[in-house]
């Protein structure tokens, strides 16, 4: 009985462990995918401006020429 409950004191502490560190690994996950996402989010709306800038000053030379 002694030995059956010791292990399985061994056995909930390693499953409690295990557990743990595959929860920080999947909130890392999480935290790098939510970082791209932002990143990516930041560079379409900067080409996004860059585009309507890029109309603006065609519509302004256009005029000039006009």
């Amino acid at each position: 009985e002694e030995a059956a409950a010791e292990l399985g004191a061994e056995l909930l502490g390693e499953a409690l462990v295990f557990g743990v560190g595959g929860l920080c690994v999947y909130l890392e996950y999480l935290r790098q995918a939510g970082q791209s996402r932002r990143r990516e989010e930041h560079l379409e709306q900067t080409l996004s401006d860059l585009r309507q800038g890029l109309e603006r000053l065609q519509r302004d030379l256009e005029e000039l020429r006009a």
